[in-house]
């Protein structure tokens, strides 16, 4: 296998489906089943959920909201989305824990590094919530960090188009996809597939990240065995 231990970001927006806020649950099952498929062919998988779906801070805190207090918010909305994640996956039989950056003991395990690598040594998903528990600190920067804490061979970021492009392909049809990009290829380009906190992260400690198309059916597990269609973000050329 390509990668054996890996972090899987995937945005709040990502869990809507065609809504327009909130979760699809047939979204939801469907990427748990993915995980769960992986998982059973012995790949050690954990993930970070944003909240874009039920609350964006930086949104709120442009409208006239305190930005911490506002961020805080979103902290408890990947709380949510984690539950959700982790109610699909344990439907299906995979064994599955949540840490949170904030402790809420009564509904989650409080984030603690060495019992988060032990969860995965024993083949549990883990699902990391709450970003790093501090705000101003996006859910990019907050997957970075976890995933390098744990070790990962990558950071797989699911998005809505199948890698990297110089602008929306949804908006400009001349965009251009990127098959590999440097880090500083990214930061240089402002290409903003994550925020440069998460990319300085990840060059500072050689840490792969691929970005593909998470609603594309089979294509996480096309991507862990290294097959799939990804643009791949590595060390500098």
């Amino acid at each position: 296998m390509a990668y054996r231990r890996v972090l899987l970001k995937i945005s709040g927006e990502a869990l809507m489906g065609d809504g327009q806020y909130g979760l699809d649950l047939a979204t939801v099952d469907r990427i748990a089943r993915e995980v769960a498929e992986a998982n059973a062919a012995d790949h050690e998988v954990c993930l970070v959920i944003g909240g874009g779906n039920i609350f964006r801070g930086l949104s709120a805190a442009a409208k006239g909201m305190e930005r911490a207090s506002a961020d805080y918010m979103g902290m408890l909305a990947t709380v949510m989305n984690a539950l959700a994640m982790q109610n699909a996956l344990e439907n299906i039989g995979t064994d599955t824990r949540v840490l949170s950056a904030i402790p809420m003991t009564t509904v989650c395990e409080p984030y603690v590094r060495r019992r988060a690598v032990r969860h995965m040594e024993k083949g549990r998903v883990v699902i990391f919530a709450a970003g790093t528990g501090n705000p101003f600190f996006t859910t990019d920067t907050a997957a970075t960090l976890r995933a390098v804490e744990m070790g990962c061979d990558a950071l797989l970021k699911g998005t809505q188009v199948d890698g990297v492009y110089s602008a929306d392909p949804k908006i400009d049809p001349t965009a251009q996809r990127y098959d590999s990009l440097g880090y500083m290829d990214v930061l240089a380009r402002d290409l903003r597939v994550m925020d440069t906190s998460a990319i300085s992260l990840a060059r500072e400690n050689d840490l792969p990240i691929l970005v593909f198309n998470i609603h594309e059916p089979g294509g996480f597990k096309r991507v862990l065995a290294g097959e799939g269609m990804a643009t791949v973000i590595r060390g500098d050329e």
